[in-house]
């Protein structure tokens, strides 16, 4: 049977929002529900492939060898047997992209990545795609977006975060406007939400701003989640996780929005 592929960024220009520890957690709690699962790391400091044990061997081929039309997406994927997940790599070297990227003609510049992923069939057997964007608005997030059919934005329950959020919007309604007219915003989620008045105030603001886009499950600041990177094991497997227990939530909310 084929499987009905989802793109999924996981974007927001602000560094620090948990954005990997949610791609991983993400995609680990859906690959528990039997889905097929590949993430991409298109960030240059590389932490999702970090987190997912990846070992930055000089002549590995990596996202952007992808950018550069050296290989195909499939002959990058590694697989991490323990989180059930695949995943393109990065590392430092993609910073270089932004470079030659912007060099290219303007409507290509950005749909690289799109085409690199619709030409290769062999990536048909996933049920998602999760995009880790690098804290930017620059080209390598623009070949997110323009590659993906929805966006997941996690945001620190900090009062300046609402201000990025009106920021990223433009740029989205740019991208939908030029590139990809199907790009919509699948979900806000809240990260490091802890029992302070500015996480209230925070939450009741994106309520009012965003009302049915904000995710009910509230992912919760906690120490393991920095330990879980570290040990490169997702919260998911650790069973006693209470993170985890929350990412878990956040995936059946997910997954109800796209209809399954």
């Amino acid at each position: 049977e084929e499987t009905t592929m989802k793109i999924i960024a996981v974007a927001n220009q602000k560094g620090g929002v948990g954005k990997t520890t949610t791609v991983v957690n993400i995609a680990a709690a859906i690959a528990e529900k039997g889905k097929k699962v590949l993430c991409i790391d298109t960030d240059p400091q590389a932490n999702l492939s970090d987190y997912l044990g990846y070992d930055f061997e000089p002549n590995r081929r990596t996202l952007l060898h992808i950018l550069k039309g050296e290989c195909e997406p499939h002959d990058c994927i590694i697989s991490n047997a323990d989180e059930h997940i695949d995943y393109i790599p990065a590392d430092i070297m993609l910073s270089s992209a932004e470079m030659f990227l912007a060099q290219m003609m303007c409507r290509e510049q950005i749909q690289i990545l799109r085409n690199a992923l619709m030409n290769d069939n062999s990536l048909e057997i996933y049920n998602y795609i999760l995009i880790d964007c690098p804290p930017s608005l620059g080209m390598l997030v623009h070949n997110a977006l323009a590659a993906a059919d929805g966006i997941i934005v996690p945001v620190q329950t900090q009062m300046f975060s609402v201000n990025g959020l009106i920021q990223f919007e433009q740029v989205v309604n740019a991208i939908r406007k030029n590139t990809n007219k199907n790009l919509t915003i699948c979900g806000i989620v809240e990260t490091m939400v802890d029992n302070t008045k500015m996480t209230k105030e925070v939450d009741e603001v994106l309520s009012k701003e965003y009302s049915d886009l904000v995710y009910s499950t509230k992912i919760p600041r906690r120490i393991e989640a920095a330990y879980s990177s570290a040990n490169r094991k997702s919260l998911i497997r650790s069973k006693s996780s209470s993170i985890g227990k929350q990412y878990r939530e956040l995936v059946v909310e997910i997954l109800a929005r796209e209809g399954e």
